[in-house]
């Protein structure tokens, strides 16, 4: 799967002599700090790292302290994501974006129904009228 990180059943499987292999660097961890943490243990485990796109691994002095640049770089460049799409977001709110799904059923709707429940139709077939679930028109009833 593009974009997953390694499972932690393969990385407990790997073996001294064994080579980690990863087509980008920020796809083995989720932070720097575990990314840092699992990449000291590997030669530990007489394991050897290599990241393809970055061209980098773990067997030399310069490696080492590139795999830590590109870390942090891309650990920067996730914050600084987040941090837009929050700023995106706030500004949606304040020009009042509706966030979510669209309501199954009109503010009118659910009058009529509450009005047909108390005239005594069964709710089954209430929900029916809209084309919804029982628990559809629970819900908007509450």
């Amino acid at each position: 799967m593009p974009g997953a990180l390694p499972s932690p059943v393969a990385l407990k499987r790997l073996q001294p002599g064994d080579s980690l292999i990863v087509w980008k660097l920020d796809r083995l961890g989720r932070s720097l700090r575990h990314l840092i943490t699992m990449l000291e243990s590997l030669p530990d485990r007489g394991i050897k790292f290599r990241s393809l796109t970055e061209l980098i691994g773990t067997t030399t002095p310069t490696g080492r302290a590139m795999w830590q640049m590109i870390g942090m770089l891309a650990e920067l460049e996730r914050s600084l994501v987040l941090e837009r799409t929050q700023a995106s977001t706030k500004e949606a709110r304040r020009r009042s974006v509706k966030f979510g799904r669209k309501m199954k059923l009109t503010p009118a709707q659910i009058t009529k129904a509450r009005k047909l429940i108390d005239a005594g139709e069964r709710v089954e077939d209430v929900a029916a009228l809209w084309n919804v679930g029982r628990t559809t028109l629970y819900r908007a009833l509450a």
